[in-house]
């Protein structure tokens, strides 16, 4: 790797790593206010155990060697033979996919807020990063998924749709929040939303324009359509909030521009033009309604994780089978059907997703499943109506009466 692709990628791996503080100030916000200090405790504690977690086994074994078809091998844990010799390239990329490793668990937080026990938290987290993500990221990303033909830019269906699924299967085993969905959750800072939603567009373009691994034009495309998809979708939820209920509101500009970056994550270096706009479009109207589903079938996903992120990614990859542009991007995977491919694409994109979908929700359903019978999952009804600021961390964010 040139030395300017290596500057390239260490500054992107720095901007994904913010997206993590940027992901606690966002949930955080959008918590109350007993309850904000454990949200970004949840966040954070997947960037202390995460990356040491990745340089023992989880980058070897989900990534070498890159064309086994379902996991990787031990050759490569703790970073044994690991060197220097390229500019430090191959390192940059381990730190690069090590960040991308850190958030995708912590997206999982903001389903199950206000009422997990920060001990089951501290085991799911490695203990799923292993059994989920590890082989999800390598089914698609080089395995068989891959050399299938599917497609996945920066992390759709290996992060979004793999975390947002398990946080409906987490809060399945978990149970609902006392009172709701009766008693009303609004967001305690709306101001500390918005700075988490800035933070995280800032990161996107690091997570989704350093997917190229390289400083070309992939990565300047990709920077392009991460600005645009996220831009239509914010400014599609806003309308759609005002026709239907009469006023735009801040919560729903910062999920609709989430919701745009996560839906062009997947397609963002396999789309041009005017794509992104329209993919951004859909995800917003489609991720609008979709929040609405969980009080409508019953499951409390606290701060709409699988409203945003799972349907989120899930629209964002399909519509590659129609946007993918092979052209433009030199010609490397198939065309989607708006560029005169047929819809094989397309349900590679499904048979992607599909598979994802199965494996993650099975088995975080078994690993939630395990800890409720051993060393449960939930805390008690003091600490919930108290706070899990001071029953589980022994502080609070705010004194003198709080806020909110």
């Amino acid at each position: 790797m040139e030395s300017g692709n290596v500057a390239w990628v260490l500054v992107s791996a720095a901007l994904v790593l913010f997206m993590i503080p940027g992901l606690a100030f966002f949930y955080g916000g959008m918590d109350r206010t007993r309850n904000v200090l454990n949200m970004l405790m949840m966040n954070f504690y997947c960037v202390l155990v995460i990356p040491v977690l990745w340089v023992l086994v989880g980058y070897t074994l989900s990534s070498e060697p890159f064309e086994n078809d379902f996991l990787g091998s031990l050759d490569f844990a703790m970073l044994t033979g690991i060197g220097i010799d390229d500019n430090g390239g191959k390192l940059a990329t381990i730190a690069f996919l090590g960040m991308f490793a850190a958030i995708t668990p912590a997206l999982i937080s903001g389903a199950v807020a206000d009422r997990m026990k920060f001990s089951a938290w501290a085991i799911f987290v490695p203990v799923w990063s292993l059994l989920v993500y590890v082989p999800v990221f390598k089914w698609v990303f080089g395995g068989w998924l891959g050399q299938r033909g599917s497609l996945d830019f920066a992390g759709g269906t290996a992060i979004h749709v793999n975390a947002g699924i398990a946080a409906l299967a987490a809060v399945l085993v978990l149970g609902k929040r006392r009172g709701w969905p009766h008693e009303g959750h609004p967001p305690h800072s709306m101001p500390l939303v918005m700075i988490g939603t800035g933070i995280l567009w800032f990161g996107w373009f690091g997570f989704n324009a350093g997917s190229a691994l390289a400083a070309n034009g992939q990565a300047v495309q990709a920077f392009m359509n991460t600005f645009l998809a996220a831009a239509a979708a914010g400014l599609a939820w806003i309308v759609v909030e005002w026709l239907r209920d009469g006023h735009p509101t801040n919560l729903g500009a910062a999920s609709g521009i989430v919701a745009g970056l996560v839906a062009i994550t997947p397609a963002a270096g396999f789309v041009s033009g005017a794509s992104p706009i329209w993919i951004g479009l859909i995800a917003g109207v489609v991720c609008c309604y979709a929040v609405r589903l969980k009080t409508k079938l019953g499951y409390d996903d606290a701060l709409d994780v699988v409203g945003v992120h799972f349907v989120g990614g899930l629209v964002g990859s399909l519509l590659i089978g129609f946007f993918a542009n092979p052209e433009f991007f030199g010609g490397a995977f198939m065309k989607g059907i708006f560029y005169g491919g047929d819809i094989e694409l397309l349900l590679e994109q499904a048979l992607a997703n599909g598979a994802a979908i199965a494996w993650s929700f099975g088995v975080t359903l078994a690993i939630m499943l395990v800890l409720k019978k051993t060393i449960g999952v939930r805390v008690d009804q003091e600490a919930e109506a108290t706070g899990l600021d001071l029953a589980l961390h022994g502080e609070t964010a705010y004194h003198n009466g709080g806020l909110g």
